[in-house]
């Protein structure tokens, strides 16, 4: 009876934890014009096919901004195309990046290069497939200064049109809004609670400075929940915040390209295999074993399956997802669990824009 009950009072806690979140989570709006320039970094390998819409969605931009993109050896046209549409625009700078160094991995050697290469006291990373509305960047910068906050990761909405996409891309949201008590996180200066997306990131220049910039995450796939973590450690604060409004992407198309994807980096997100066994453990038992024993006829299991059901639903409603995929979400948490025995499976051997990881 009480191992029954607490597969009822787990989903329960996480629907807690979940209805605190979507009330007092924090939403990037404009407060007044801002006066400082900002400078947004761009890092770029093989992405010909977002170069075009990168720059537009960049261009389009309210205020006073300065745009670092840099080409990180592609193997493709990127470096080529990103010459061609940014050469009538003073506001970009186009830079043709370093040779990667070994110690590095090649998404935090080209944010070095392009700290280095800018000057502006607040800077905005975002990912090549992100597209803003006009005024993101405003309204993000607005939400760091209101919130006198040292950074802050506007979440994109994630666009997800195949079932493979539907069924794992809304576990991104969530996992940090049904865990993580984002008010009381973003200055407890709890490590274990700093929580980022590195497709959008605004940081000031001179927290980021104080950890060495890049240098501290140059070895994490996962840069910015690493990068959050150092920042938290030295002393500053921050936090995620909704930005299913201003900002949206599409990470994958496929199941190869998830699996790609998630392959890389899963066998990171938790510290030590004695780590991902327990949140294996923890997933099945929160999300998967409610309904098994709600088949078997066990009104806790149906209650916890509720719960549980109802996680995803704030989740999808905050997030701009679908709702009705909520109910799949015992399927979602199995197709998760198997990304995670497949990246510790494959760790060292995935290729991802023509490298190894």
């Amino acid at each position: 009876m009480i191992l029954f009950s607490l597969l009822f009072l787990l989903p329960l806690i996480l629907l807690t934890i979940a209805a605190v979140n979507f009330v007092q989570i924090r939403a990037p709006k404009r407060t007044s014009e801002l006066t400082q320039t900002i400078g947004v970094l761009v890092p770029m390998r093989n992405e010909a096919e977002n170069v075009e819409g990168v720059v537009a969605t960049l261009a389009a931009q309210e205020g006073s901004l300065h745009f670092y993109l840099l080409d990180d050896n592609s193997e493709d046209q990127t470096f080529e195309l990103l010459q061609r549409f940014t050469q009538a625009d003073s506001r970009f700078t186009v830079i043709k990046g370093a040779v990667l160094n070994d110690k590095w991995i090649g998404k935090t050697w080209a944010l070095q290069q392009l700290f280095d290469a800018s000057n502006e006291e607040i800077l905005v990373s975002i990912d090549a497939d992100v597209r803003l509305s006009n005024d993101a960047i405003n309204k993000a910068v607005s939400a760091l200064n209101s919130a006198r906050l040292d950074f802050v990761s506007p979440y994109p909405r994630q666009i997800a049109q195949s079932f493979a996409e539907r069924l794992i891309q809304p576990l991104l949201q969530w996992s940090w809004l049904t865990t993580v008590p984002l008010r009381y996180a973003e200055s407890s200066g709890q490590q274990s609670m700093a929580v980022a997306n590195g497709q959008f990131f605004v940081v000031r220049r001179s927290a980021l400075a104080a950890i060495g910039g890049y240098q501290s995450v140059k070895h994490a796939v996962i840069d910015d929940v690493f990068l959050a973590r150092e920042l938290v450690k030295s002393g500053s604060s921050g936090t995620v915040i909704n930005g299913s409004d201003i900002a949206q992407t599409r990470m994958y198309a496929s199941w190869n390209e998830i699996k790609a994807g998630y392959g890389k980096s899963l066998n990171q997100a938790f510290g030590t295999i004695v780590g991902a066994i327990f949140v294996v453990a923890f997933l099945i038992a929160t999300c998967v074993a409610p309904l098994f024993l709600g088949l078997l006829g066990n009104p806790y299991g149906w209650l916890g399956f509720a719960a549980i059901v109802g996680t995803r639903v704030l989740s999808a409603i905050k997030s701009r997802g679908r709702v009705l995929d909520s109910v799949l979400h015992p399927i979602s948490v199995l197709a998760l669990v198997y990304l995670i025995v497949y990246s510790y499976l494959r760790r060292g051997s995935i290729q991802w824009k023509g490298r190894t990881v």
